[in-house]
């Protein structure tokens, strides 16, 4: 016989479950559109969730997974990546919010029918059962796709609620400025407060004041669901913000120094998330208290040839994890950086990201990252592309000499006047790699 589990976890008919902008959502309402959109899916094993509502997306997903249908979620929706997707998955139906789409594709709007179901039921789900296919960032090459099951989804997310809960000191209404289509989105800003016991928020802001103006629309204790760019920016801003119960970090290191003056600025105990699309959320810590990473309930990890390997708890085998650790025990490490991201320098070792917090701490530069131009030469040489309006190449030397070496000095450095993050935070390799050959190597 199947194990089952229910679809959201045991409360009242009538209990908050979401906030659609200031309106609340009701549990049977909720299950009501989930039950709505359900049976409006044509027949098909895949489809793909285009809603732009944090809220409709939900319900959207939730419905798939009632139904048995596994939903695609790829790191990118532009024509050449549906197109890819198609041919790999000739039905692939979309699903969305919107009039219309770009997309050649089948299309339902979710957000139109009218439910007649007074008294929804809360489907039982297979355990084991693969819900939503996710892809990597592609921050570090090409995209892979990693099917997750239902079951280990509500176990990570247990871990994490406990995690969390524990500071905040009970549930939280959750907002989140990270997209909802990615693994920590996903976990965070969906998982954990429909599966872990708090709150869906629909809002996806983007700057400091509409992350404020939402917040204030929310009832208390507010989570935060952020990266370490937009938290910076949040610092940045001078705008003051509606009481936070905690801030949740993730998609990037979060140094030390910005952890401290974000903690102070806005009030609030920041919890930074170590995971991958891989692995999903496996370890977390709290900056400002520990280098020290604490790893998921069930979940060890171990060294061969270098290489760390995590296993067990939500995990559905051993995997390679594409960061250097330094292992303290069993369930403790510390992050060195990313195995891709290390560099080699006149014999002196550091990492991409961490010369890049370097670089966005100079005075005057507001936002930067360090490449290697040309990575297969016999020594690395280092570039750096900023956006610092009033300084030169000679300044930021100047200032980078006091925290650097001079062999890890870039050269060239290239002035933009903006970088292209995802709404993560990341830049993507492949543009790194246009901004490489268009500004350094046609030189």
């Amino acid at each position: 016989m199947v194990d089952t589990l229910p679809l959201l976890p045991e409360s009242g008919m009538d209990s908050i479950v979401a906030y659609r902008g200031i309106t609340p959502v009701k549990r049977h309402e909720f299950l009501s559109d989930v039950q709505t959109i359900s049976e409006n899916i044509p027949e098909t094993s895949h489809v793909l969730n285009l809603c732009k509502d944090r809220y409709w997306f939900t319900a959207t997903l939730f419905a798939s997974i009632s139904r048995g249908i596994l939903s695609i979620l790829p790191n990118s929706v532009a024509p050449e990546i549906v197109s890819e997707l198609t041919q790999e998955l000739p039905d692939l139906v979309c699903l969305g919010d919107q009039s219309s789409i770009s997309h050649d594709l089948p299309y339902l709007k979710i957000c139109g029918f009218r439910s007649r179901i007074s008294t929804p039921s809360v489907p039982q789900i297979p355990a084991n059962r693969a819900i939503v296919q996710v892809y990597t960032s592609g921050s570090t090459g090409k995209p892979k796709s990693h099917a997750k099951t239902f079951d280990k989804i509500i176990m990570c997310v247990k871990t994490e609620a406990k995690r969390i809960w524990e500071v905040t000191n009970g549930p939280c209404t959750v907002l989140g400025t990270v997209p909802f289509q990615h693994m920590y989105g996903l976990e965070s800003t969906i998982f954990l407060p429909l599966l872990g016991g708090g709150k869906l928020s629909s809002p996806l802001p983007f700057f400091p004041a509409d992350i404020a103006d939402s917040l204030a629309t929310l009832p208390e204790p507010r989570l935060l669901v952020t990266t370490p760019f937009h938290l910076g920016k949040l610092v940045e801003s001078g705008i003051k913000f509606p009481r936070i119960a905690m801030i949740v970090s993730a998609t990037a290191p979060l140094s030390m120094e910005l952890a401290k003056t974000a903690e102070e600025r806005l009030a609030a105990p920041i919890l930074e998330i170590y995971g991958s699309t891989e692995t999903g959320q496996i370890a977390t810590r709290r900056p400002t208290r520990s280098t020290l990473w604490k790893t998921y309930d069930g979940i060890s990890l171990k060294q061969e040839r270098g290489t760390s390997i995590a296993s067990g708890g939500h995990l559905e085998e051993p995997q390679c994890l594409q960061d250097t650790l330094e292992i303290a025990d069993e369930s403790h490490f510390r992050l060195i950086g990313r195995n891709s991201d290390m560099v080699n320098v006149a014999g002196k070792r550091s990492s991409l990201a961490y010369l890049s917090q370097i670089i966005t701490r100079v005075p005057g530069v507001r936002d930067g990252i360090f490449c290697i131009p040309e990575p297969d030469e016999a020594a690395a040489r280092l570039a750096a592309f900023v956006v610092a309006p009033g300084l030169n190449s000679h300044d930021i030397h100047a200032a980078l000499l006091e925290k650097l070496d001079p062999p890890f000095l870039p050269r060239p450095i290239i002035f933009l006047d903006f970088l292209p993050r995802d709404r993560n935070g990341k830049i993507q390799a492949a543009t790194i790699s246009e901004l490489i050959a268009r500004y350094i190597l046609a030189r």
